[in-house]
């Protein structure tokens, strides 16, 4: 599975944006698909992952302000960013696992395959 991430870019406080994932294969809509984030000096950490069920799992800190989602006819999940703030400022990598367990739904060593990162950055 290759996965190609695209849509950062340089936001304003407040502003919005929305990332893209789209992977290759063919059984992408039984996959567990995840965004992640990564700030200079700092772990990567999860951000927002979609079951094959639909199923949705947010970090505290993006809960109600970003959305994921995912559309299995184009191979492709999103990450809607909203309200965005300085702190959101990353590098953000989307993840995707075949047989990841609901225990590791948040474990960036869970996933197996891994996209090329996105940088985000929000600044006046």
């Amino acid at each position: 599975v290759q996965l190609q991430a695209s849509g950062g870019g340089l936001v304003q406080p407040g502003g919005s944006l929305r990332l893209s994932c789209t992977a290759s294969g063919r059984t992408f809509s039984s996959y567990v698909m995840g965004w992640f984030r990564q700030a200079p000096g700092k772990e990567r950490e999860f951000v927002a992952a979609i079951r094959w069920n639909g199923y949705t799992y947010y970090a505290e800190s993006v809960k109600g302000r970003f959305t994921i989602s995912r559309d299995n006819a184009k191979n492709t999940v999103y990450l809607q960013m909203n309200s965005l703030k300085s702190e959101d400022t990353a590098v953000y990598y989307c993840a995707a696992d075949p047989n990841l367990i609901l225990s590791q739904t948040k474990d960036p060593y869970g996933y197996d395959y891994w996209g090329q990162g996105t940088q985000v950055t929000v600044s006046s």
